[in-house]
């Protein structure tokens, strides 16, 4: 196989029969420019249409803005933004410069353009964050506005070369385990206020209140939420039921929670975006599309705390209800390091995920690299996910993982009724798949009342220190699969049926 990185060692390999691919699906058809991604596309989907703004720009400094890095510009921010939506739309420029603000809300037709050399940093004042009704984690709740906030906008940008930093360090908690012990010493320096056990620094007293009455964020009283406000902290750049939203050339770094999370928005690019959160950075995902359809993202760089590219959807009851899957979604170019996974499904995906393609990405460091997982009670369907060309090196753990108990859910044998609450997850190609150490190279785990259904894996090469597990899994295919593992049985396959593998062969060496 032409990918095969790992010829020169000795080990396990395992090759399984042919099967037949769309050539829409071939990686010889995908190129990299945006015309090929949609002509390879195995899915029908309209080209994302970028905004488009009038030959009009003003600047912040027009409206009072200093960039001294201590007078805060949020007035006159706000003031430019307005000005011009109200005149048509345009571009407001912020220059090079230190430039200190509270919360930017976008308007209709206003491009947000920086440069490089343009800094902004979001001010660590709570008093500046106003409480509002959002989403976070697929359910409705109180949470502290975004930095980065549109609501019902429409033709909406942020670009250029500029630095975004949300002021993360003085909303997360940090857990001891997770920073050397001079951070740690650091963070005790600062104030803030320890959890009972001492292994948990909060930056307030408010903050460790709302890990330990939980019950208030979900809360519909504005009295609950005030008496936690730092514990809600925010996503750093929240757009709600927006359409046709460009995202170009920004840096973004240090988000309070999440860092990208559009919701329930159509027609977007992400194009060149760099994220860079922390490693211990707690819910420090790069991306998080929730309920989005038509959304492109190319050539972008993530550091993540937790996942690095997740489809979302909406959270049970609640998710299911709403009933916006995220949609015809492509993914090319990107690299993502640290983190949780790389690409990750769910685990909130009640109002279902379909037609998403990833191609040419690059894992590196990652805890696990593509990472699908859901629980009973989710509900959801998951469907017509494409994947190719994917590279990852130095995994924690699971190259490649289907989790349908997600949360710590016992995992048994019992054979439930399936209803609504059962997730589902089937049609999901894999296609040139290499992995360059792991602890396992992948799990594949469904439910008794739901297996995992009409999965391909063609053209793998993973060396780990386990193999592949299959467990209540149906109508599994596999072609050209080769596991290098260490003292380790290869494949394991339990509670299987319609398991396409012929053409076994195996080394007896079990050392590379």
């Amino acid at each position: 196989m032409e990918r095969s990185l790992f010829s020169r060692f000795l080990g396990l390999i395992i090759i399984f029969g042919s099967i037949y691919i769309p050539s829409a699906f071939s990686s010889d058809n995908i190129q990299g420019e945006t015309d090929r991604l949609y002509a390879a596309l195995p899915f029908k989907m309209e080209k994302v249409q970028a905004p488009v703004f009038p030959d009009r720009e003003v600047s912040i400094t027009d409206f009072g803005a200093v960039n001294d890095g201590r007078t805060l510009c949020t007035e006159a921010i706000s003031k430019a933004i307005g000005q011009i939506s109200r005149m048509g739309g345009g571009t407001v420029l912020i220059p090079e410069g230190l430039w200190l603000t509270g919360p930017i809300e976008l308007k209709s037709n206003v491009c947000l353009k920086t440069v490089k050399g343009t800094v902004v940093l979001f001010t660590k004042d709570y008093s500046q964050y106003p409480l509002v009704k959002t989403y976070y984690e697929g359910t409705r709740s109180w949470r502290v506005e975004s930095p980065l906030y549109a609501n019902n906008a429409t033709n909406i940008a942020v670009v250029g070369q500029g630095i975004f930093d949300g002021g993360g360090d003085a909303w997360r908690p940090v857990k001891k385990f997770n920073v050397s012990a001079f951070q740690w010493k650091d963070f005790i320096a600062e104030g803030g206020i320890l959890n009972e056990n001492q292994t948990i620094w909060y930056p307030t007293k408010r903050a460790l209140l709302g890990s330990q009455q939980n019950e208030k964020a979900k809360s519909d009283s504005y009295d609950d939420a005030m008496s936690i406000k730092e514990y809600l902290r925010p996503v750093l750049l929240n757009f709600i039921q927006c359409k046709c939203i460009k995202l170009d050339g920004i840096t973004l770094r240090n988000s309070p929670a999440w860092c990208l999370h559009p919701l329930m928005c159509e027609q977007m690019i992400i194009n060149n975006v760099t994220v860079g959160n922390e490693s211990w950075a707690a819910n420090g995902d790069a991306l998080d599309l929730e309920s989005c359809r038509n959304v492109l993202v190319t050539d972008c760089s993530f550091n993540a705390g937790d996942d690095g590219m997740c489809m979302k959807s909406g959270k049970n009851e609640e998710g299911r209800r709403r009933g916006i899957p995220t949609e015809n979604v492509i993914i090319s170019g990107c690299t993502v390091y640290n983190g949780h996974g790389g690409f990750v499904v769910g685990s909130e995906m009640s109002g279902g995920i379909r037609n998403v393609f990833l191609t040419k990405c690059s894992f590196i460091g990652t805890d696990i690299g593509l990472r699908f997982k859901s629980t009973r009670g989710r509900g959801g369907e998951v469907e017509n996910i494409y994947i190719s060309d994917v590279d990852m090196a130095d995994i924690k753990d699971i190259a490649i993982l289907y989790d349908l108990y997600y949360g710590g859910e016992k995992k048994d044998s019992i054979l439930r009724t399936a209803d609504e609450t059962t997730p589902r997850f089937h049609d999901i190609t894999m296609k040139n798949i290499t992995c360059k150490g792991a602890k396992r190279a992948a799990l594949f785990q469904g439910l008794p009342e739901m297996k995992l259904k009409n999965v391909l894996l063609e053209n793998a090469v993973i060396e780990s220190d386990a193999g592949i597990e299959w467990v209540d899994a149906e109508n599994i295919r596999m072609k050209n699969v080769s596991v290098y593992v260490k003292n380790a049985v290869p494949v394991i396959i339990k509670k299987e049926r319609d398991i396409i593998s012929s053409g076994l062969a195996s080394d007896l060496m079990s050392a590379w």
